[in-house]
């Protein structure tokens, strides 16, 4: 297990049992104490100008989770801010997307029990517009992958939105009872609603996902409550 130290937002009113310092109303990890990586390396990093972290998967299946946990968060509902970037590592093939997003409810129990809305960094310009659909994703594992998802409702759980592989992104997710929405870009409308998140699960820990050959980054990580 690899850590490293870098900054990550959290609030207050959501997780007072994180020991954080408190800046501007909000919280700042110290270090990735917290961060317990699974399948992924956790490096410190300058990208693209700004301070965050690496992340990078340790393994090339896909069935195994990889996922930076954060099992002392005790998430329900509420809201998810992070910036991230996302693209195809250099030893994957022409058809590897680039996969990161945040997992939420996770099992710290059983980390492969999870929900999670992601990006495909590499749908969101592609030249097809049945691949650009695929450019977000919500998923519930281990029961409702992507691909049973997709089988059993055709673009019920993903969407369409611009987005560059390897560039900064920054992403908000909404969390309440069984709905989720993401919004990205600083949109004042969401790019993709689900309004039957499948887990039984009602809180859980945070993760940093990636899926296996992905390139990623995430910074300036914050959450909070749900707006009034």
């Amino acid at each position: 297990m690899k850590m490293a130290s870098f900054l990550l937002l959290v609030s207050v009113l959501v997780f007072p049992r994180i020991a954080w310092a408190q800046s501007d109303n909000s919280f700042r990890l110290k270090s990735t104490d917290q961060i317990e990586t699974i399948n992924v390396t956790v490096d410190e990093v300058s990208y693209l100008g700004r301070t965050g972290i690496h992340l990078q998967s340790t393994t090339p299946d896909f069935e195994k989770v990889t996922i930076g946990l954060i099992r002392e968060i005790e998430f329900s509902d509420g809201v998810i801010e992070v910036e991230l970037s996302g693209e195809p590592g250099p030893d994957t093939g022409p058809n590897h997307r680039g996969f990161v997003g945040i997992a939420f409810r996770v099992d710290s129990n059983n980390p492969e029990n999870y929900e999670c809305i992601y990006l495909r960094p590499s749908n969101g310009r592609a030249g097809e517009q049945q691949q650009r659909n695929h450019t977000t994703q919500y998923v519930s594992h281990p029961d409702h992958t992507w691909y049973r998802l997709r089988k059993e409702d055709p673009g019920k759980y993903e969407s369409y939105v611009d987005i560059v592989p390897g560039e900064w992104t920054k992403v908000r997710i909404e969390v309440k009872g069984k709905q989720a929405k993401l919004y990205v870009h600083g949109a004042t409308q969401p790019c993709l609603v689900v309004n039957d998140l499948k887990s039984e699960r009602t809180s859980g820990s945070l993760g940093l996902w990636i899926a296996a050959g992905t390139d990623a980054h995430f910074r300036n990580l914050t959450v909070g409550p749900l707006p009034e």
